[in-house]
């Protein structure tokens, strides 16, 4: 109904533009994600065509990742993740939030398409800024820590000392989220899920094999 009231409207006007985010937001939300796909790929259009401001558009294409997220096109959206990461790059600097979450959001997903080399590569030098700039508690910091942690330990190249590594940083990860968000927290459960998994393949990989008779 939002944005039936709008839809006439020129492509200049705010309100028109606002209910544009809005639709595309709502099908999202209802998992009509393939319709909420179209809408920000149409809202992102019309923001270039219009020459809308570049942190705009930035936002607009990380909205548009997570709908490709959404539908499986993990590919796809680390394209568009790297973009913002670059834009962000350049319009913010290194040490602004917008590009450490951007840092993080790329990542993610490069870590779930199993290209651990470039997580790895890409986290190394933005955990030291985050913890810099941000502090050694910040959700933002423990997360990228948690996520290179796991690079570590899933990587199917993992050394000994990466698997020790893994484990010693999210045991220190896991101990101050629980300190300062509590034991309930979601980060706080997950990192300990992911604690878990590294003792997990430490354990598997210091104990020697069972020699067959």
């Amino acid at each position: 109904a939002c944005w039936k009231t709008y839809v006439g409207r020129p492509e200049t006007d705010a309100a028109r533009r606002l209910a544009m985010g809005l639709l595309g937001n709502g099908l999202s939300a209802a998992k009509h994600h393939e319709d909420a796909l179209a809408v920000k790929e149409a809202d992102l259009s019309t923001m270039r065509r219009l020459g809308a401001s570049e942190n705009n558009i930035l936002v607009a294409q990380s909205n548009l990742a997570n709908s490709h997220v959404r539908l499986g096109r993990n590919e796809q959206a680390s394209n568009m993740l790297r973009d913002v990461y670059s834009g962000r790059l350049r319009l913010n600097g290194e040490e602004h939030q917008s590009t450490l979450r951007a840092a993080l959001n790329y990542a993610i997903l490069l870590a779930t398409l199993k290209r651990f080399k470039e997580a790895k590569s890409l986290l190394r030098p933005a955990i030291p800024v985050a913890r810099r700039v941000l502090g050694e508690s910040h959700d933002l910091t423990l997360s990228m820590r948690s996520i290179h942690a796991s690079t570590l330990y899933l990587d199917p190249g993992a050394t000994l000392d990466d698997l020790r590594e893994a484990v010693m940083t999210l045991e220190n990860v896991a101990l101050i989220t629980r300190r300062v968000l509590g034991g309930a927290h979601p980060l706080a459960v997950g990192f300990e899920g992911s604690l878990r998994n590294a003792r997990a393949a430490l354990a598997a990989r210091e104990t020697p094999p069972t020699s067959k008779k």
